[in-house]
């Protein structure tokens, strides 16, 4: 039976419906776990310097594929073998990254899908500023470990000089570190947050993020529409769930004999702006009627 290694930098609670949209593409590829594929879960629980150990793993086990979810753990994939099919998930350019010689024609082993997340980021400071017309100050939350965060925070701050605000970088390496973070956000008078890096650790505790945002009263925006939910201003950025979807599609087309290089890597398209009016109210926050008719769901 063929094995899936399916490798990802956060932990396993906050990732339930990328899992689900995985394994629903690999499903469409004519694949189940447990009837005649294996599906092998290596979760690094937010450390990432357990993900070269977890790549030499599978690639020391011999799995068919290596499904490397998230742009950490694309990276040590790519960075532990050369010869075993990978299939990866970023919000980053792969090119950039270094993942891919080309979009169109991969080459090698590794192949995969990008949701419009990194190419977004200086939208939702835009936003942020839409909904805050008058306002001089604005803060970012980036995971300093994060291998995007240096582009996320040059490309905001290159956003941030053309409206003429200013800039503040916040960094949150671990779970401990939101709560300060947000603190601070509030101590600056920051008109909005804007958490830009599609990051394993903010995405696996969304939920925990929204609910911060409201506590400290701090208006904040991110990409996943669990964090708008939570409480969150509001959340804007590609949907995660159909690039891991397709992700899933690949890797079960490479079980079926195709190779990465003949994969061109698949971006999803699809891009969701989610506002929770309840939030704006707690906060007393009037939202422009051209913002709020824009958006592709409302929270009441």
């Amino acid at each position: 039976m063929p094995v899936v290694g399916f490798r990802n930098s956060a932990s396993p609670d906050g990732y339930v419906p990328m899992v689900a949209a995985f394994r629903q593409g690999l499903k469409e590829a004519g694949y189940v776990d447990g009837q005649n594929a294996t599906i092998e879960y290596l979760w690094a629980e937010n450390h990432y310097d357990r993900l070269p150990a977890l790549a030499a793993d599978l690639v020391q086990q011999k799995v068919t594929v290596i499904a490397a979810t998230t742009t950490p753990a694309a990276l040590a994939a790519k960075a532990a073998t050369s010869t075993v099919p990978i299939v990866f998930t970023t919000g980053g350019d792969p090119i950039k990254l270094g993942l891919v010689a080309s979009l169109s024609r991969p080459g090698g082993n590794v192949t995969g899908s990008t949701q419009l997340s990194v190419e977004v980021g200086p939208k939702r400071l835009e936003l942020a500023r839409e909904l805050f017309p008058g306002a001089t100050t604005f803060a970012l939350l980036v995971n300093p470990t994060n291998p995007l965060a240096a582009t996320v925070s040059k490309d905001l701050q290159a956003v941030a000089d053309t409206l003429g605000v200013r800039l503040h970088v916040l960094h949150a390496s671990t779970e401990a570190d939101f709560e300060a973070a947000f603190a601070t956000a509030a101590q600056l008078r920051a008109a909005a947050l804007v958490i830009s890096t599609p990051d394993p650790l903010f995405g696996s505790h969304a939920a925990q993020l929204g609910a911060l945002a409201l506590r400290h009263r701090v208006p904040a925006i991110y990409f996943q529409r669990e964090f708008a939910a939570a409480g969150g201003l509001m959340s804007y950025g590609g949907s995660i769930t159909e690039t891991y979807r397709l992700a899933g599609l690949y890797a079960g087309r490479i079980l079926k004999g195709e190779k990465p290089a003949d994969l061109p890597v698949v971006q999803s398209a699809k891009v969701e702006l989610i506002l929770n009016l309840k939030t704006t109210r707690a906060l007393g926050i009037r939202v422009p009627l051209p913002l709020s008719g824009r958006a592709d769901e409302v929270i009441e």
